[in-house]
């Protein structure tokens, strides 16, 4: 039988050893709670592991992963680390990070089946339709792609901000930003995309929702 998975508990073991030689109260210290200051969104890709590419220890990112990085509405998976994350941690900084050479955006390009992944798929499709005049001009596939990456991540940092969730906290004057980045798995380093919601002044005026109370108030 195949055994190479008990590697990952002989590692385990090692680096728990070390941790405790390093710093003997760091699993104390952890066991105490958590408060970090960011939630980080990203793809599920194996290349590209949060705390390392950012340099955090335990304990200072909330971390939700899934295929291509998406924030989607119906994801009751997303939704309740979004709200955990920013009504019980209250986390001051949301980041939806990409990456360029994504598999899930490279097959939402196409039309080939992949199966139960096309339904998660077709939400990305949503976003090329969005922006198909600007990337139907690229002519170049790979360039194409990487355009597709960062538009993607803009895209989800709104539908972040198009939450009810998002949308609260600001009402309640929570400290509360929302980035867009991209990594390069080439060389490693992390592109701030230079899109920053801080409030709902940065959607368009449709998505903005009242104050529930306030809502059946004005209704009385």
């Amino acid at each position: 039988m195949e055994k190479s998975y008990t590697k990952l508990l002989e590692n385990n073991k090692d680096w728990a050893i070390r941790k405790k030689k390093d710093d003997p109260d760091f699993f104390k210290d952890l066991a105490d709670g958590q408060s970090p200051d960011y939630l980080w969104i990203g793809c599920s890709d194996s290349r590209v592991p949060a705390e390392v590419i950012t340099g955090t220890k335990p304990g200072e990112l909330f971390v939700h992963r899934n295929i291509a990085n998406m924030v989607v509405h119906s994801d009751m998976n997303l939704l309740s680390v979004l709200s955990y994350a920013v009504e019980v941690l209250k986390v001051k900084h949301i980041i939806v990070c990409g990456h360029y050479e994504c598999g899930g955006v490279v097959a939402a390009m196409g039309n080939r089946q992949y199966g139960l992944i096309d339904n998660w798929l077709r939400h990305l499709k949503d976003v090329y339709r969005y922006h198909h005049k600007e990337l139907d001009k690229i002519t170049d596939k790979n360039e194409r792609a990487r355009r597709f990456v960062e538009l993607n991540v803009i895209e989800q940092v709104h539908d972040l901000g198009k939450t009810s969730i998002v949308q609260n906290a600001w009402k309640k004057k929570q400290s509360l930003h929302v980035h867009g980045w991209v990594y390069d798995i080439k060389d490693g380093i992390i592109k701030d995309l230079d899109v920053n919601f801080t409030g709902p002044q940065d959607l368009h005026a449709v998505y903005h929702l009242d104050n529930i109370l306030e809502s059946e108030g004005k209704h009385k």
